[in-house]
């Protein structure tokens, strides 16, 4: 008997305003392959980042060395979409029907929005307070059953899911409500001179290995890379996060525990423990640096590709955009 159920669909955004860590590339990046059986959507979240003042020139390239980036991590733009976010309008189109269905008091509770204000106090704007309805939209339009998220972006699923639901108690069975999915075993990557805080591309350039840096800045990163003074390697984020994060890297990238990763190690100093780290990262970074490379030197053969999944991204999201204008009561003719 033939299987006519339906596959699951998959939908993750990233904003391309900076450097992609290790951080992204262990939690992220990574596993991006890994819903074989499932229709998946990858997008470069470029409407989001207007949040913040971006430099246009910048944010074009950097746009394109994402899209280069998803396809150098092993992406394949026939099997998925790999598309950029505003080549489909469909996006800006439903978020601004689900910002009518969205309550203020649910924006104010935002924990990104209060950490955002902060952050950019003289540029507290309209699309900062409604990012999270955005957001919604991008996962709405494609009935998407999965999102692969951080902690950090779980309350905005939730109010995804809120949207959803509200809107499909008053019309009907419209938007897939979509589950959020969280990594159990992710590695938590921290700041290389702050270990006890999330490494984040947002930071000063040394406390951050990028996916894209070369070798020499890996080493001379690692290098500088905060430590203890009591010489012993072991795992303990506690009392040696430093060491502990140095032990975490190199064991998420060795598929190995960092308990394991430390027993390697017994009896070696800690430049030892840094060499192994930072010989391990070149080994994984550099192939995909290489096939970036290659990828945006032919700058024909991404537009192409970017023109033709944002196609078949305007195509699935049409079907679930008309359906929302017919159901609100606007006038297709």
């Amino acid at each position: 008997m033939e299987n006519t159920e339906k596959r699951k669909v998959v939908f993750s955004g990233i904003q391309p305003s900076g450097n992609l860590t290790l951080g992204n590339y262990i939690g992220a990046l990574r596993n991006f392959s890994g819903f074989p059986d499932a229709d998946c959507l990858y997008c470069m979240a470029d409407l989001h980042t207007l949040t913040v003042r971006q430099d246009p020139a910048q944010l074009r390239k950097r746009t394109a060395s994402l899209a280069a980036l998803y396809v150098a991590c092993g992406l394949d733009p026939e099997k998925n979409i790999i598309y950029c976010q505003s080549h489909v309008p469909a996006h800006a189109e439903l978020a601004w029907i689900l910002n009518c269905y969205t309550y203020m008091g649910e924006m104010s509770r935002m924990t990104q929005f209060k950490d955002k204000s902060q952050k950019h106090a003289d540029n507290i704007n309209v699309g900062l307070f409604a990012y999270p309805v955005l957001m919604a939209s991008d996962i709405l339009l494609y009935q998407t059953d999965i999102v692969p998220v951080g902690v950090d972006q779980k309350q905005h699923v939730e109010i995804c899911r809120d949207i959803a639901q509200r809107f499909n108690a008053l019309y009907g069975d419209v938007f897939t409500i979509p589950e959020p999915y969280i990594r159990k075993a992710s590695a938590k990557i921290m700041s290389l001179s702050e270990p006890t805080k999330k490494m984040s591309k947002s930071d000063p350039e040394d406390t951050y290995i990028a996916i894209l840096d070369s070798p020499d800045d890996i080493r001379r990163k690692i290098k500088r890379a905060v430590t203890d003074s009591d010489g012993e390697i072991r795992y303990d984020p506690e009392n040696k996060p430093g060491v502990s994060n140095l032990l975490v890297i190199l064991s998420a990238l060795k598929n190995i525990t960092p308990e394991a990763a430390a027993q390697e190690l017994q009896g070696l100093g800690y430049g030892a423990l840094k060499e192994a780290v930072a010989e391990t990262v070149i080994g994984e970074l550099t192939p995909i640096r290489q096939r970036h490379a290659e990828i945006l030197a032919d700058r024909d053969g991404l537009n192409a590709m970017l023109i033709h999944n944002a196609e078949r991204a305007q195509a699935l999201a049409r079907k679930t955009l008309r359906k929302v204008y017919k159901k609100v009561g606007l006038y297709q003719p």
